[in-house]
């Protein structure tokens, strides 16, 4: 059964956390998607892996590139997995997908300031607990870093 990953995003938006997510995940080994909701913010979530830090980038590409299944990170807004990923990331509304056969870790990204982010996310975290997976909650605090609430 997939672990199951909620973060709540207070202090620093999804572009600064998002970097430091995807390079645990590709430091043991695995292969990321990462699903949000429109074809904007996948454009601005790609521009920004490519320039958030002056001297590096995360290696990536979208779903609509050729080559995404050799890919370690995909970005896409459609509910697939193009590089047979261990981790799915589900961010901006984006809610858990029904079908998890296949991965390893599934982390859902949102919002705390958004009413409907929260209601969304309090459902998704009943459906994992009720289906028996593995869930847990992180918050951050007022520094940005992550505390495990549940």
């Amino acid at each position: 059964m997939a672990e199951i990953l909620f973060f709540h995003l207070q202090s620093r938006p999804l572009e600064q956390v998002l970097p430091t997510i995807l390079n645990r995940a590709l430091s043991r080994g695995q292969k990321v998607v990462v699903e949000v909701s429109s074809q904007e913010r996948l454009g601005a979530v790609d521009d920004h892996l490519w320039t958030y830090v002056d001297d590096s980038f995360l290696p990536h590409v979208t779903a609509m590139e050729a080559d995404a299944a050799a890919n370690p990170v995909v970005l896409t807004t459609l509910d697939h997995n193009p590089n047979a990923a261990q981790v799915r990331i589900c961010a901006e509304g984006v809610r858990i997908p029904d079908a998890l056969e296949g991965y390893e870790r599934i982390v859902l990204i949102f919002d705390g300031d958004d009413p409907d982010a929260l209601t969304a996310a309090r459902e998704d975290w009943k459906k994992a607990r009720s289906s028996g997976h593995a869930a847990s909650y992180w918050q951050q605090d007022e520094t940005g870093r992550w505390e495990k609430k549940a």
